[in-house]
């Protein structure tokens, strides 16, 4: 497991802890360190996240009643509830860090601590977020791969082989795109849904 998924995991953990107690942020992340000692290098980006999302949670639980129809924070669980916030979080305060990655990651820890429902939730409310907070130009399509013939026939010399000269192709981007349900999908709750 990678430095920045454990900072994502013990940042859960504290923001689940936050709703459980009335503790500062400054005594919340003594006690969880205390306790669970972490790497060094994911310790910081968890205590960053965790006191972004404390700080700014008004704001970021505005656009996660806003991103999820029909579904209301007490609703959810405490799992799928401080997942989404996280993933705002990162959203919006590190645009460096690819829309595809924040979402892909927060949907792992979705599912790690609050099943399969809750990562398809988690993945079609951060995937409206960051739709709306200026981070829909991300969304690409990879290109389709060329088969082991069409490579080996695009590198031999020209005049070499049967094939015309191909056109450029475009270049195969590395991040991969985050499956966005259809409007309305985000199912409207019912007695027995457990979000």
């Amino acid at each position: 497991m990678g430095a920045r998924t454990a900072a994502r995991e013990a940042a859960l953990q504290m923001l689940y802890a936050a709703e459980l107690g009335q503790h500062s942020p400054d005594t919340l992340l003594k006690d969880f360190w205390r306790e669970f000692p972490g790497d060094a290098e994911g310790r910081s980006y968890a205590d960053s996240a965790v006191r972004g999302v404390l700080a700014d949670r008004a704001e970021i639980d505005q656009r996660v009643i806003s991103a999820s129809a029909n579904w209301r924070l007490e609703r959810m669980t405490p799992i799928a509830r401080n997942v989404l916030r996280l993933g705002t979080w990162e959203l919006l305060a590190h645009p460096e860090i690819p829309r595809a990655v924040i979402i892909d990651e927060s949907v792992e820890v979705a599912k790690r601590y609050g099943g399969q429902e809750s990562g398809a939730f988690v993945n079609g409310v951060l995937d409206r977020i960051a739709d709306t907070c200026g981070r829909a130009h991300e969304r690409q399509r990879p290109a389709a791969k060329e088969s082991p013939a069409e490579a080996a026939a695009s590198a031999a010399p020209e005049g070499e082989g049967t094939q015309a000269p191909r056109a450029a192709e475009p270049e195969v981007s590395s991040v991969r795109e985050v499956s966005r349900p259809p409007d309305g999908a985000i199912p409207e709750p019912s007695p027995d849904d457990d979000f």
